[in-house]
C-alpha cells in the first residue's frame, strides 16, 4: 500500500450517499459499453447500497478523511445477488475506487481486507465477478492469485460474458 494515512473501515450509515456516489464516479467509465437501459438497471443495482447491508459488509477506504474506495464482502456468497456461488464460499462484489484515488494501492488493500476477512472466519475459498471492459481489476486479482472458473459465468444478455474468478485461501503460515 502506497498511502500511510489509509484506514480500511465498515462503512458508516450517515454515509451511505457518498459511498452511492463513490461506487457511480468509480463505474462510470463503463457507461458507453452498455445500451442505455442496460447502464441505467445496472447502476441502479450498483447504487443500491443500503439493499445489501444486511447480507454483506461494506467496507471503506478512508484516506486522509475522504472515502477513496469500497467494497462489499459478502462471507456467506449464496447471499450475493450474484448467485451460483458453492456453499462455504465468500465473494466479492462491486470494488471501486474514486478515479482521483487510483494509483494508491486503494484497490488492493480492499481486496486484501476482504481475504482477510475472510480468512479470520475460515472460509476457503472467495469468489467475485468481473468483464473484459475491467481490465486493470482483472489484472490485479489475477496478479493477487483469483483463477477463472468458466463454469460460474453468467450471462445477463446475449453477447456479454461476466467472468467468474476464485481465490483458494492458504491458511496463514
Amino acid at each position: 500500500m502506497k498511502d500511510k494515512h489509509l484506514l480500511l473501515r465498515e462503512a458508516r450509515f450517515d454515509e451511505l450517499d457518498n459511498v452511492s456516489l463513490l461506487i457511480r464516479d468509480a463505474y462510470q467509465q463503463y457507461e458507453n459499453f452498455l445500451p442505455p437501459e442496460a447502464w441505467k438497471y445496472y447502476a441502479e443495482d450498483m447504487m443500491d447500497v443500503r439493499r445489501r447491508l444486511n447480507e454483506s459488509q461494506l467496507i471503506v477506504a478512508e484516506l486522509d478523511g475522504r472515502l477513496a474506495g469500497t467494497v462489499t464482502l459478502y462471507l456467506d456468497a449464496e447471499h450475493s445477488s450474484q448467485g451460483g456461488w458453492p456453499s462455504g464460499w465468500g465473494s466479492i462484489r462491486l470494488l471501486a475506487v474514486h478515479p482521483a484515488y487510483r494509483g494508491r494501492g486503494i484497490g488492493r488493500a480492499l481486496m486484501e481486507e476482504c481475504i482477510r476477512r475472510c480468512r479470520s472466519q475460515g472460509i476457503a475459498t472467495i469468489g467475485l465477478h468481473t468483464t473484459e471492459m475491467m481490465n486493470v481489476a482483472r489484472r490485479m486479482y489475477e496478479r493477487m492469485g483469483f483463477v477463472r472458473v468458466p463454469e460460474f459465468d453468467f450471462h445477463p444478455r446475449p453477447g456479454v460474458v461476466v467472468m467468474a474468478y476464485r481465490l483458494d485461501l492458504k491458511p496463514p503460515a
